[in-house]
């Protein structure tokens, strides 16, 4: 299948939907996994609802995750411009055609008019359909007005679909669309169409709210006189109650939001390809180029996908954990300079081990080290004098073992102190008074947690001063 073109076409309407994005995916998967070809097209026809700057943000979103188009805005093309508002000679020159053949002609109604026909037909209880007041004869097309299509013939149309399989529609599924619009812009209905034809594409990509269209299309297909493309209709993606779609009012988000959180490019592009595709295995993890190899159409899923944040969660940091130790170091220092106010390099660079245990996504770090579980390294804790001593130990107890802490602490050379110099001169006495009972206020003094790492760690990283510091506010405290 040397010959497979798919594509990828959005609207620029400023928001990258993780639908779309799922299928660009698939659509570039098919395109490398049989040598083809990956179009990127602009469909930016509809001007009322484009956002400046829309197309860049698609093009970066899709070389974020390492989707990288043949043809597209940004190349040189063959068949011309990627962006349908640069296209409008061709939707023209097609057009003619369907006007020659007798398939096309002028709307010669007002919106007022047809919103009467609709109310009409409302009346009767019947469906509405344009082409039972189509003109009896057609007048020249001016380019003044919208211009439509005439269905060449009423019948019963029958498909095959790729992943649904065979699907059918009546007639009532067949009425005259518009062509092009009275602005001079085409319909996506009609421009889609034509493009993939003049593109060459041979297996379109979609979602499934687009079946209900597919007759209009075949028979456009019919009255152009051109090769129908495979049709791929791909199941939803759901949200995690599986009621309906994911949409804005969801939760979704835009695709580029997952980056600035630190979702990694490599994991999200993993966890969507499982969105409505099934490999047939039980392996989960794919390197970029294992998806290419396995990625088959007849993996593709009809039921709904369901888009579960926490499963993203989990992928990327699984992806966090295979980064090779200088790339862990180097992304979280970066990030820890930026989120800590007194950044102190080298207890960042002690810290990072910890932070690698804990994370899911780079956005994790801010919060755990302003306010959560890892603050006490940046910052002198707050105590409750209540928990200091451990439940069991009485408080002039307790004082007396971080005496004798500081004693022996305020022994170790600066230059040795680490969390094995200050485990070997605590150890003997924790294990004769009770480990509970020395360790547990130690800990708590250096974290002003009750959960925290071991408190030889917290020591040997925030270094001798700071611990004989906070081992004297303990002290005072109590």
């Amino acid at each position: 299948m040397a010959d497979v073109v798919t594509r990828f076409a959005p609207s620029p309407t400023g928001f990258m939907h993780i639908g779309g994005v799922r299928t660009a995916l698939f659509a570039y998967l098919w395109a490398r996994k049989n040598k083809g070809t990956f179009i990127l097209r602009i469909e930016d026809t509809d001007k009322e609802r484009e956002v400046a700057g829309s197309i860049e943000h698609i093009q970066e979103s899709l070389k974020w995750l390492g989707l990288d188009w043949d043809y597209g805005p940004d190349t040189q093309n063959p068949w011309g411009s990627a962006i349908q508002s640069q296209r409008l000679d061709t939707y023209r020159v097609a057009a003619q055609t369907l006007i020659d053949k007798g398939f096309a002609y002028p709307d010669p109604y007002s919106s007022e008019e047809i919103d009467g026909f609709r109310k009409e037909a409302q009346a009767n209880k019947r469906v509405f359909l344009f082409r039972d007041h189509r003109p009896k004869e057609f007048s020249a097309w001016d380019g003044k007005r919208s211009l439509r299509f005439k269905v060449p013939t009423i019948k019963r149309m029958e498909w095959h679909d790729e992943v649904r399989g065979a699907l059918s529609a009546g007639e009532e599924a067949l009425d005259d669309f518009i062509l092009i619009k009275a602005d001079g812009y085409p319909t996506y209905n009609f421009a889609h169409i034509v493009d993939d034809m003049n593109m060459n594409v041979t297996h379109v990509m979609r979602g499934d709210e687009f079946i209900s269209s597919t007759p209009k299309f075949l028979s456009l297909y019919e009255a152009l006189e051109i090769p129908v493309p495979k049709f791929v209709t791909l199941p939803p993606i759901l949200r995690e109650d599986k009621t309906k779609k994911l949409g804005k009012r969801d939760g979704a988000k835009d695709l580029l939001e997952y980056r600035t959180e630190g979702y990694l490019p490599d994991a999200m592009v993993n966890f969507l390809a499982l969105i409505g595709w099934n490999p047939g295995t039980e392996q989960e993890f794919f390197s970029h180029e294992e998806l290419i190899q396995q990625f088959d159409i007849s993996g593709i899923q009809t039921h709904g996908g369901i888009f579960n944040e926490e499963k993203l969660r989990w992928f990327n940091r699984e992806y966090l954990q295979k980064l090779s130790v200088d790339t862990l170091e180097t992304e979280t220092l970066r990030v820890l300079s930026v989120a800590v106010s007194n950044y102190d390099e080298r207890i960042a660079k002690r810290v990072v081990p910890l932070i690698r245990e804990r994370i899911s996504v780079w956005d994790d770090i801010p919060t755990m080290v302003a306010d959560g579980e890892l603050a006490f390294f940046f910052s002198t804790p707050n105590l409750d004098a209540k928990l200091i001593p451990e439940k069991k130990t009485s408080p002039e107890d307790t004082k007396a073992h971080l005496a004798y802490i500081h004693k022996r602490l305020q022994d170790v050379p600066e230059a040795d102190f680490n969390v094995e110099t200050v485990k070997n001169a605590l150890w003997d006495y924790a294990t004769e008074k009770g480990r509970g009972s020395v360790l547990w206020p130690l800990r708590y003094a250096l974290s002003g947690q009750e959960r925290s790492p071991d408190p030889f760690i917290i020591a040997g990283i925030v270094g001798k001063d700071e611990t004989l510091s906070r081992v004297t506010h303990a002290i005072e405290m109590l």
